[in-house]
Parts: structure tokens; C-alpha cells; sequence
């Protein structure tokens, strides 16, 4: 039973380290400290390996927990006494759904955080530019709205889209009010790198 527990523990332990760099995008979102962000997204290209040990660990919990033991089926002993909560099948199954959970947090961390932003208005005396920006370190759609919403927090922003998949961020802004270097500086103050900008 000692050997599940540390199973199950490990398997958890994996799904967690699987989805750390989606999770803390979002946890830097609600705690205000978006300079974290991209603190673990040199995990990201492990993901795979991560789920797939994750998966393997915990499947190999459930091997042990239901194959029948020896003892059991040769002794006509005593009823063993009953087993620690933290040794069930009920705790494994919740350390199975929570892994589970971890696993498939990027596909819903979009959910968790609010990319929505206040557009500037366009004014006749605005100066429309648009400008892109190759950003390094975006690793899930968390990411993509940890970015979006600090340039969204400068003044004459008129449109910003990212793309974790493409490291790549666009920016429509009033050239009056912001300048591409404040822009890449709110993108860097959030935790990603901006390697180079692209005017459009």
C-alpha cells in the first residue's frame, strides 16, 4: 500500500510540473505579480515526457492497488485491519481526477484569465500604427493573455493579439500616446522575452 502512495504522490507531483508553466501565468494574473509568468516555460518542451510518465505512474498505482496479493489468495488469515484513507482506492481516484485536472489545464487556463480590454478610441488627431512582436516564452493561452493584458494597460492601445504558438504579438496603438519601445518593455516587465519587432 506504502508503494501506491508514493505512486500516486509521483504521479501528481508530474501532472503538476506538466502544466507549471500554463499555471503560473494565471496564478501571476490574480496575485499581480505578472513578472513571474514565464519563470517556468522552460518546462514547456518536456510537457509530453511529464504527461506520459504522469500517465504510466498512476496507471501503474491502479496495477498495484487492484491486482489481488498473494496473501489473500493463499491465507485464510485474519481480516486485515483497515487501511490509512491516504492507502484507498477512493484516494487514489481523487489523485487520478486532480492529475487528470493538471493535465488538461492549458486547454482551459484561456478560462481562468480575462484578456478583455478597454480599446482606445480613435480620434481624428490619432496616429494608427501597428507593430509585431516576436515574444519567446508563451506556452499556453494563459500566456497569451498574461501579454495581452499588460499592453492593454498602456495608454493608446487600440487592439493587441498574441500567440503562443506562433511567439508572436500584435499591437494596434495610437503612436501619440505609445511608442514601440514601451510596448516591448510592457511585454518584458511581464515575464516573456521580446526578441524582435516587426513594423507592419
Amino acid at each position: 500500500m506504502k508503494n501506491e502512495n508514493k505512486l500516486a504522490g509521483a504521479g501528481l507531483l508530474t501532472a503538476f510540473a506538466a502544466s507549471l508553466c500554463c499555471i503560473t501565468p494565471v496564478l501571476a494574473l490574480v496575485a499581480g505579480t505578472s513578472g513571474v509568468a514565464s519563470s517556468f516555460a522552460w518546462l514547456e518542451p518536456f510537457r509530453p515526457y511529464l504527461i506520459a510518465f504522469t500517465i504510466l505512474v498512476i496507471g501503474f498505482a491502479w496495477y498495484q492497488m487492484l491486482k489481488p496479493s498473494k496473501m489473500e489468495a493463499d491465507c485464510d488469515c485474519d481480516p486485515v485491519k483497515k487501511p490509512k484513507f491516504t492507502q484507498t482506492r477512493a484516494f487514489l481516484a481523487i489523485v487520478t481526477v486532480f492529475a487528470a485536472i493538471m493535465l488538461a489545464f492549458p486547454y482551459f487556463s484561456d478560462k481562468l484569465t480575462s484578456s478583455q480590454q478597454p480599446p482606445a478610441e480613435v480620434t481624428p488627431n490619432s496616429e494608427v500604427q501597428r507593430i509585431e512582436f516576436e515574444v519567446h516564452g508563451m506556452s499556453c493561452t494563459g500566456c497569451e493573455n498574461n501579454v495581452i493584458k499588460a499592453v492593454s494597460q498602456l495608454p493608446g492601445i487600440f487592439e493587441t493579439t498574441a500567440s503562443f504558438e506562433e511567439s508572436l504579438a500584435s499591437i494596434q496603438f495610437d503612436a501619440n500616446l505609445v511608442n514601440k519601445d514601451q510596448i516591448s518593455a510592457a511585454i518584458a516587465e511581464s515575464g516573456y522575452d521580446v526578441i524582435k519587432s516587426n513594423p507592419e
